[in-house]
């Protein structure tokens, strides 16, 4: 059966019985309260990104339930079932209003591998998708002109197109030899840091700029590297998925799904274990 954006059906226990009918009426009226990854517009999620953050209650319980039962671990299913909802269920970042926030990062997305030369050491086309989240930013900047940190594909849309001031491209390493090393969310993260311990005033809070379904990783990794940041309060992230994408994984949103669950479980396992053992 299909309700919405869920496809619902019949859940079997650890030891083969059918969910009885008001588990499976509680989970489906707790799965359609919560905040659904397929079922929200990018104009619905920028107007109220944090809808239905509370009200995964239900879920997060069900699965608790579940999960018990299939481990015979009540502890642990306690433990983990907010960690599963949260990377799986939660796909909104936390927002505040634009003139709470001091600077811009933008982190990028896909791009389009290059034409000639080796792709060891020649830089790609920085693609569709990166010049949307350059749009993005300039639509931010007329009504905040703060400084600009943006992932060198973003970078070159703002130079080119915008002829914007006050950005600084985040690129990526050229070794010697010149290979090419490019950075992740968080190595973007990490050098934008270093930028903002000089700025004067102090590091601000972030305004972070990114594909609508990387977004809230953007978000975390900005904070966990040690800034305050929220995405901007009302407007809408890119979110169309380029098929030519250089990067397999950001062609289509099954793929990048399942790869952004990675790396957000990458992040909840290295918290765990720093938290469980801090002393070693």
């Amino acid at each position: 059966m299909t309700i919405g954006a869920f496809k619902i059906r019949w859940f079997y226990d650890g030891r083969h019985r059918p969910m009885e009918r008001r588990d499976f009426a509680a989970a489906l009226a707790a799965a359609l309260a919560a905040p659904a990854v397929l079922g929200t517009s990018p104009a619905q999620a920028a107007e109220r990104p944090e809808a239905g953050a509370g009200a995964g209650a239900g879920l997060t319980e069900h699965m608790r339930a579940v999960l018990a039962r299939e481990s015979d671990d009540r502890d642990t299913a306690r433990a983990l079932a907010p960690h599963l909802y949260d990377v799986g269920f939660v796909w909104h970042p936390e927002t505040a209003e634009l003139d709470r926030l001091d600077f811009i990062v933008a982190y990028s997305f896909g791009n389009r591998l290059a034409t000639s030369g080796d792709p060891a050491k020649t830089l790609p086309e920085p693609g569709p998708v990166n010049e949307e989240l350059a749009d993005t930013i300039a639509r931010l900047r007329k009504q905040r002109k703060v400084p600009v940190y943006a992932q060198w594909e973003i970078a070159r849309f703002l130079q080119s197109k915008y002829r914007m001031d006050d950005v600084t491209s985040i690129e990526p390493v050229i070794a010697q030899d010149g290979t090419i090393t490019y950075l992740s969310t968080d190595g973007v993260a990490q050098q934008v840091l270093q930028y903002r311990k000089k700025a004067p005033g102090g590091i601000g809070t972030a305004c972070v700029v990114g594909f609508r379904d990387h977004h809230k990783r953007c978000v975390q990794t900005t904070r966990d590297r040690g800034m305050t940041a929220y995405a901007p309060r009302g407007f809408a992230m890119p979110y169309t998925y380029d098929p030519q994408s250089g990067q397999a994984w950001t062609r289509r949103r099954d793929l990048y799904l399942v790869h952004d669950m990675s790396a957000q479980w990458q992040v909840v396992r290295a918290k765990l274990i720093a938290q469980a053992y801090s002393n070693s």
